[in-house]
């Protein structure tokens, strides 16, 4: 599958990295151009392009820094693309959240990004758990995925699988993805699906 990264902070290279390692076609980019990419991505064997390009894969993830998200949409097109929303809505530094206006952070993204089919995943677990891998002494870790396209939860099923973990679906993008995003009651923590004795 062709992917492209929008963000290229610590979860867009931990999940990126994953999904190339799975043998997906990753293209990764950030604000700052490929330039800015090549040293840290090229020895990974992941492509560094622009945003531009990023969201003309056939799945977009969006994996920037909150405050920055309505320039990164700004400046692409996603309509009718699976947008993985990977993000949080943390002002950052000090780890506070944003004001959302009473909406879910994913109901924020999807008024930036009209037309596109919005997927809440990858977002609940620091990048640090990404790097450790899917197991946790020999169970795998689950990740929850939530949106409202039938389209967008059986890609994000299958990446997650992909990866070697658990896809749980819970259901809608607002009232699934308000359990996970920060502060909600699964976001931060780990979760392992445990290994059934043969």
């Amino acid at each position: 599958m062709k992917i492209g990264f929008i963000g290229a902070g610590m979860i867009g290279r931990a999940v990126s990295t994953q999904l190339a390692k799975a043998g997906h076609d990753v293209l990764v980019s950030n604000s700052r151009g490929p330039e800015s990419l090549k040293e840290t991505f090229d020895p990974l064997g992941i492509s560094v392009g622009t945003p531009q390009e990023a969201a003309a894969q056939d799945v977009v993830f969006l994996a920037v820094a909150w405050s920055n998200i309505p320039a990164a949409l700004a400046g692409v097109d996603v309509s009718g693309k699976i947008l993985v929303d990977t993000n949080n809505p943390i002002i950052m530094p000090g780890f506070t959240r944003a004001d959302t206006g009473g909406k879910t952070s994913s109901e924020v993204i999807a008024d930036l990004a009209p037309g596109a089919h919005i997927v809440k995943a990858f977002n609940h677990m620091l990048f640090s758990s990404y790097d450790e891998g899917p197991l946790v002494d020999g169970s795998p870790k689950v990740l929850f995925h939530s949106s409202d396209h039938d389209d967008a939860h059986a890609v994000a099923e299958r990446l997650i699988k992909d990866l070697g973990y658990v896809p749980i679906n819970l259901g809608g993008l607002v009232s699934g993805g308000a359990l996970y995003e920060s502060p909600g009651p699964l976001a931060g923590r780990v979760f392992v699906e445990p290994a059934v004795a043969q």
